[in-house]
């Protein structure tokens, strides 16, 4: 069972796409793509807040998000996070084993 968190990065004009800039720049997301059990770490930009960065942040099982806790490099993001005074909303989801019903299917375009 996959674990999906959207954590969502607010603060001032500028602030949270700056602290996204400088997970990229100091090669801090790359590592933790290559972390075991990472599926996928990636940031995107709602069209409707520029204030905000949303973080889709996948892992393979709760184990695997624990031990990306206790790595250094959290205490590195948590730094980031400070510096650009930035505030977070979380959602977490996990995966649906059977997959979409065939009635979501419907309207999927592959």
């Amino acid at each position: 069972m996959a674990i999906a968190l959207h954590i969502y990065y607010s603060g001032a004009p500028g602030q949270a796409r700056a602290f996204a800039r400088a997970m990229m720049e100091t090669g801090l997301v790359d590592r933790i793509r290559a972390e075991e059990g990472n599926l996928q770490y990636e940031y995107f930009f709602p069209l409707e807040d520029e204030n905000t960065v949303l973080l889709i942040d996948r892992w393979e099982n709760q184990q695997a998000i624990d031990f990306h806790h206790a790595t250094p490099m959290m205490q590195q993001i948590i730094h980031l996070r400070d510096k650009y005074d930035l505030h977070m909303r979380v959602e977490r989801y996990t995966s649906d084993e059977n997959g979409l019903p065939d009635t979501d299917i419907a309207f999927v375009r592959q």
